[in-house]
């Protein structure tokens, strides 16, 4: 055995023995502290927004560094800023989201002074398991809510953007002790470590192959999983939209982080006689948005040479089987030795297309056309259900209805893309394929939250006519069950 495999194989076992130590020291003072009140809970949200303005500067040159190209300002904005919304939300919230909710027992025990409610209660550590995509906002933004709930948490950003992921571990263990909230730098076997060494919640936001391994890791302890894992997010342009602003947001949202985004729109159907529209004011836009595209930094470098060949494999493929390539690159530049790949439409492409299939992950854009409506809904309802779905046109028409009634997506936005997913009011989480549960706001709160119900009974022997021998009196109650109970047993 080499020495730098053994010193790897040292390495993972002190990791792991730190994780195990922390997750040991977080559950020892959760029994000894009990769980915190809201002025701590506010402290420990506050101490995170404050983190990160002081080390916005290091993680966007972290991230640009990581990506080998991207903007400083957009992640600062996006990553930073938008992490920092989500505890900004959470700290102006939690006092209200704690208070317990009253709920109206069964009749009749509520006409005799019985009482029901639900308390929330912290599930105890969280682990997040964030992603390189968006490597500060993915992983802080539920740390957000797992914090307003009242957990202690440990965090593995991804091994895919290390640099980041040292700036995030050297920021909390200077804003956190151990026990309240701890970063754990490794592969993802570290990740598959977490589920199996005590935590009581894991987020987890990737790929679909990550969270099989982790679920299956989750199942034997029975720890409840966050899942955010994407999906192919269509777009559906109807005959009632503005083309010129649809092309527009959607090359935007598109080309976001170059297209490396688990919401990012994977497909787009266009009514044929609006195809060529939409072609040209896609160009116009990408020429507006990334006059150059080699060495700008506002257009995001692709995060490895083999993501890179695997994009470049997906625009050879469709080429191959007779799909319409438009290549849109404003200064017609060699791309070709350069982690950029050129904003890439594919137009009407065969089924068999593996772009049709996989999930992209990069500026390219399938785009088909329909004669009718109905056909790119049953498309779209036909397969798996994507963690976001866009459509363009009139809110209150026909065919924003039946879209809505016949597709299932983890969320919507309506005349845009990706908005959605930045409002804390909204739960951001997936649906089958794309992920389970949810988090954002009170939304993520409840997530990592114990909803424990709480009954009171009266004081009065009202229940003696249940009790054994039952006689003409329990007779009398069956029958009024069976019959609808009288009296307003709505819930208040």
């Amino acid at each position: 055995m080499s020495d730098a495999v053994e010193a790897g194989q040292s390495g993972a076992q002190d990791t792991l023995a730190r994780l195990e130590a922390i997750i040991a020291l977080q559950k020892a003072a959760i029994i000894k502290d009990g769980p915190p009140g809201a002025e701590l809970r506010k402290d420990r949200l506050e101490r995170s927004i404050q983190a990160l303005r002081d080390n916005s500067d290091k993680l966007a040159d972290a991230m640009s560094a990581d990506y080998g190209g991207r903007s400083r300002a957009w992640s600062a904005l996006s990553d930073v800023g938008g992490a920092m919304e989500s505890l900004r939300f959470a700290r102006d919230n939690v006092t209200q989201w704690m208070k317990p909710e009253n709920r109206k027992p069964s009749f009749p025990l509520w006409w005799f002074g019985a009482r029901a409610r639900v308390h929330y209660q912290p599930k105890g550590i969280v682990g997040i398991i964030g992603p390189w995509s968006s490597p500060v906002v993915l992983t802080l933004a539920p740390l957000a809510g797992a914090l307003a709930a009242g957990n202690r948490v440990v965090i593995k950003p991804s091994e895919r953007t290390p640099r980041t992921a040292r700036v995030l571990q050297e920021m909390c263990a200077r804003t956190f002790h151990e026990e309240e909230v701890a970063v754990v730098v490794g592969g993802p076997a570290l990740g598959t470590a977490i589920a199996t060494n005590g935590v009581d919640h894991i987020v987890y936001t990737g790929k679909a192959e990550g969270a099989r391994a982790l679920l299956h890791a989750a199942a034997d302890k029975f720890i409840p999983v966050t899942l955010a894992l994407g999906g192919k997010c269509p777009v559906i342009v109807g005959r009632s939209a503005d083309v010129k602003l649809a092309a527009q947001r959607v090359m935007m949202g598109k080309l976001m982080n170059a297209g490396q985004n688990c919401v990012a729109p994977d497909y787009a159907f266009v009514p044929s006689e609006l195809l060529a529209a939409f072609i040209e004011h896609a160009r116009e836009a990408v020429a507006q948005m990334y006059p150059s595209l080699r060495d700008n930094d506002d257009y995001v470098a692709i995060q490895t040479e083999e993501d890179c060949k695997r994009l470049r494999g997906l625009i050879e493929d469709a080429r191959v089987k007779t799909a319409t390539i438009v290549e849109l690159n404003p200064a017609a530049e060699d791309l070709s030795s350069s982690r950029r790949v050129a904003p890439t439409l594919i137009i009407n492409p065969p089924e068999n297309v593996r772009a049709m299939h996989e999930e992209i992950f990069g500026p390219i854009l399938p785009v088909k056309t329909y004669a009718q409506v109905d056909e790119a809904i049953t498309f779209v309802a036909a397969r798996p259900h994507p963690m976001a779905l866009y459509y363009f046109g009139d809110e209150r028409g026909q065919e924003c209805e039946l879209l809505m009634a016949n597709s299932m997506s983890g969320g919507v936005t309506i005349n845009d893309v990706v908005f959605h997913a930045g409002q804390e009011d909204l739960p951001y989480g997936g649906i089958g394929a794309s992920g389970m549960g949810a988090y954002h706001g009170r939304d993520g709160f409840l997530e990592f939250s114990n909803r424990r119900a709480i009954y009171t009974q009266v004081k009065s022997d009202l229940t003696g006519t249940l009790r054994p021998p039952f006689g003409d009196r329990f007779d009398t109650y069956v029958q009024a069950q069976l019959n609808e109970p009288g009296g307003d047993n709505k819930g208040t």
